[in-house]
């Protein structure tokens, strides 16, 4: 599959820290971590000292002039100039920007169910999430993004009405203040009760009305009313003072109401005031438990690294340890190889064609020679013939030793009820530079590239046993 080709510029693409941990599908591996705002690399940029920064934080830390490199000094590792943070002083790192922005992907918002690559995210979900918290110009209140127009429309306290009695607009928390001035208002006429007179119409609380209103019309001549009229008119009156009454009561009663409800915003408001302390103490709090725990985790990491530096020295020695068991100073060597079924069909497939002997020896300050085997045959053998070399290797005492190297050498195959072992011997070509002194670890193998046929040894035989089979070398001392 081809490599992912890293998102186009963006005008915005230096504006912005690294993506939040929670985006990701799968487990988080430091690698993919900015050294500055630990979040997800967006835009890695790679020091000099090779620690990856996003573009955003890495210019903000040079913003004020070179900086030593936090993690190099959290590390251990610091080293100058290499080092020092400073403008110019990073490259882009498209190899881990590639790998980061296809990495899987889900959506922090809470309720939301998209999912892709970070590249997807950052280009066409972030930022337009219809689960995404947004704060609300007017009221600084938090909600969803898919709640603002229901919020703009249905409850925000600062959001504007249009009156419905004048059409003019106004803000929600000035509803009472607009009702008192209020042009269109309906009143209460005081001089005939009538109800749902537009404030305009009347000069002002108490006064007489306007024109147009309910002005009684004088006459010059006067005529009494009659007495039954005037009981009429008396028991309006009373009616009419039994209903002020009443909504005076009344009045009373809801002031009495709006004065509880007010003590009890006042207590919710102190408790608010209280749980904002307290949430503020617990925020505090776990910033200082994280920072403890990154710094648990730095130590974690410089132990991981020390105990894997040491488990690296433990393997060395035991492998030093191994090959000194193994080794033998009379230039006598026999090489058990066990679970040979196996080993010879990783030769076939060719998983591990050739198997290095330990080292031996002619004496403790002599020649130092390990044998080479190719169960499935090489050069001329291969696929037929087990191939079995001898190999010079640098030792320390070389510099005390004859050059070239001229014992005879004899191979051997063993046959384990000891009846009919398999040898091959030969005497080292002097001008080969097979048997000159090693300037490398080993010389060239040289040997037999048809030591035994593969038929002969899986022919019924004793040459293998309970899947193992023995080579022996015998190294001529003569003249030594």
């Amino acid at each position: 599959m081809a490599a992912q080709e890293p998102s186009p510029p963006s005008s915005l693409e230096g504006n912005k820290p690294g993506f939040p941990k929670k985006i990701l599908a799968n487990n988080l591996e430091e690698k993919h971590l900015c050294n500055s705002c630990q979040k997800i690399l967006r835009r890695p940029l790679q020091a000099q000292c090779g620690h990856r920064f996003c573009s955003f934080c890495f210019h903000k830390i040079v913003s004020s002039g070179p900086q030593n490199c936090s993690a190099c000094i959290k590390e251990d590792l610091f080293e100058e100039p290499t080092s020092i943070l400073k403008q110019g002083g990073a490259f882009p790192d498209n190899a881990a920007r590639r790998e980061v922005e296809a990495l899987a992907a889900v959506c922090p918002n809470e309720g939301c169910t998209w999912t892709g690559t970070i590249k997807e995210f950052e280009a066409s979900h972030e930022g337009s999430c219809d689960f995404m918290i947004i704060l609300c110009p007017s009221c600084k209140e938090l909600m969803r993004a898919n709640e603002q127009e229901r919020h703009n429309e249905r409850e925000c306290p600062e959001r504007t009405l249009n009156c419905k009695y004048c059409k003019e607009p106004f803000l929600l928390k000035n509803i009472k203040a607009h009702d008192e001035i209020c042009p269109k208002y309906p009143m209460i006429c005081e001089g005939c009760a009538k109800k749902k007179i537009p404030r305009e119409k009347l000069s002002g609380v108490g006064a007489v009305p306007v024109q147009g209103a309910c002005a009684p019309t004088l006459s010059t001549s006067f005529t009494p009313l009659p007495s039954t009229v005037g009981a009429a008119l008396e028991l309006q009156l009373q009616s009419e003072k039994a209903k002020v009454a009443e909504l005076s009561r009344r009045c009373q009663e809801l002031e009495l109401k709006v004065s509880t409800f007010e003590n009890i915003v006042c207590v919710l408001n102190r408790e608010m005031e209280r749980s904002c302390a307290t949430m503020e103490a617990y925020n505090r709090q776990h910033r200082l438990d994280q920072d403890k725990i990154e710094i648990l985790n730095n130590k974690v990491r410089q132990l991981e690294r020390t105990v894997s530096l040491r488990d690296l020295s433990i393997v060395e020695m035991e492998g030093k340890m191994r090959e000194m068991s193994a080794a033998t100073y009379d230039g006598i060597f026999v090489w058990k190889i066990s679970d040979f079924t196996k080993k010879r069909q990783d030769a076939v497939a060719g998983r591990a064609p050739a198997m290095f002997s330990p080292a031996f020896y002619t004496s403790k300050y002599g020649y130092k020679m390990c044998l080479r085997i190719y169960l499935n045959g090489d050069g001329t053998g291969r696929g037929t013939h087990l191939s079995l070399f001898f190999v010079v290797m640098r030792g320390h005492c070389d510099a005390l030793l004859k050059w070239p190297f001229n014992q005879k050498v004899t191979l051997m195959l063993l046959d384990q009820n000891n009846k009919e072992h398999i040898i091959d011997a030969f005497r080292p070509d002097i001008s080969s530079s097979s048997f000159q002194r090693p300037v490398s670890d080993m010389n060239i193998a040289s040997g037999c590239p048809l030591f035994c046929s593969l038929s002969k040894l899986d022919s019924k035989n004793s040459y293998i046993r309970d899947d193992t089979i023995f080579i022996k070398a015998i190294v001529d001392l003569t003249g030594l």
